[in-house]
């Protein structure tokens, strides 16, 4: 995938990034729970009784999100530039990196952090050195 600049603003990504950071903070409020997305989502299987209705409402506004904002502005078309099976490993093996990590970015970084959880911290340095590794291997060495 790569970044269109031409459409890029610092000033969106701010919005967008104060947004989630709002929305985090009232789901703790409001609900007592951590916003961690693969936490959420996997707490669907299998579906606990009285647990369920929240994250499937959850799960709905992850999916509505993006097709609501489509209907107001149109999204840059995505352009990927790997193949279609190592998008759905890289799936997987993300997956399998937030059950081992006991959380995502969204639960380490976004609402980890802003409690000043250190297992977040080392989480969250985790995921960033992972990529930045991940990404100097694949662009500079494998190629």
């Amino acid at each position: 995938m790569h970044v269109d600049w031409v459409h890029f603003s610092p000033w969106s990504a701010l919005a967008g990034g104060s947004v989630i950071g709002v929305a985090a903070a009232f789901f703790f409020v409001l609900l007592g729970r951590i916003a961690g997305v693969s936490g959420i989502l996997a707490g669907l299987l299998p579906p606990r009784s009285g647990d369920v209705e929240w994250r499937i409402a959850f799960a709905l506004g992850l999916f509505a999100a993006p097709l609501l904002f489509a209907v107001f502005r149109t999204p840059a078309p995505p352009a990927f530039n790997s193949s279609g099976d190592l998008l759905i490993v890289a799936g997987l093996l993300v997956g399998f990196g937030s059950r081992l990590g006991s959380g995502c970015t969204s639960g380490h970084g976004v609402c980890g952090l802003s409690r000043l959880s250190v297992r977040s911290l080392v989480a969250t340095a985790t995921f960033m050195a992972s990529g930045v590794a991940t990404v100097f291997i694949l662009r500079h060495v494998a190629s």
